[in-house]
């Protein structure tokens, strides 16, 4: 695994990160700093991962408009693995990547540098225990998420490489 623990400024701003408005805030326009970042970094760097959250770019194919979205998500690596967590800031609803790769589990994921094609597919059960907790220990806002969205269960998905 991939993942390690935040240190102490890291905690800071993740508490932070964690209060309602400024996560709602977050919600809105972090994915599109996080581009901007990115296309300016060449590929390199996000503001999230000044936090210590590790960043992919996933694309899938939109369940509805049939196009390629492209979205900048925390991850979670575990070898060969990648773990998302659809916490959507606690939001009402899962995010859009979510229905968008459980219409079209193909997907494209690029990270440090490099682009592959993945699979995608639910976890459940002690694999989805597994890696909620690999998440809760690199970001301690997905318990807050998680009680904002008590409504509905946080999905975590895996994508595995396509060989």
């Amino acid at each position: 695994m991939n993942t390690s623990r935040p240190n102490a400024i890291q905690r800071f701003s993740h508490r932070f990160l964690m209060i309602r408005p400024v996560s709602a805030f977050l919600s809105l326009v972090l994915h599109r700093l996080d581009a901007v970042v990115l296309k300016l970094t060449r590929d390199k760097y996000t503001l999230t991962e000044i936090v210590g959250l590790p960043i992919i770019q996933l694309t899938t194919i939109g369940a509805r408009t049939g196009q390629p979205r492209t979205m900048p998500l925390v991850s979670l690596i575990d070898g060969e693995r990648i773990a998302i967590i659809g916490s959507n800031f606690g939001g009402r609803h899962n995010p859009g990547w979510y229905y968008n790769l459980k219409a079209n589990p193909r997907c494209t994921v690029h990270f440090r540098g490099r682009k592959a094609e993945y699979m995608a597919r639910l976890t459940e059960g002690d694999e989805r225990e597994k890696y909620w907790q690999m998440g809760v220990s690199c970001y301690e806002g997905y318990e807050t998420y998680r009680v904002r969205a008590s409504h509905r269960v946080i999905p975590v998905v895996i994508l595995e490489p396509v060989k």
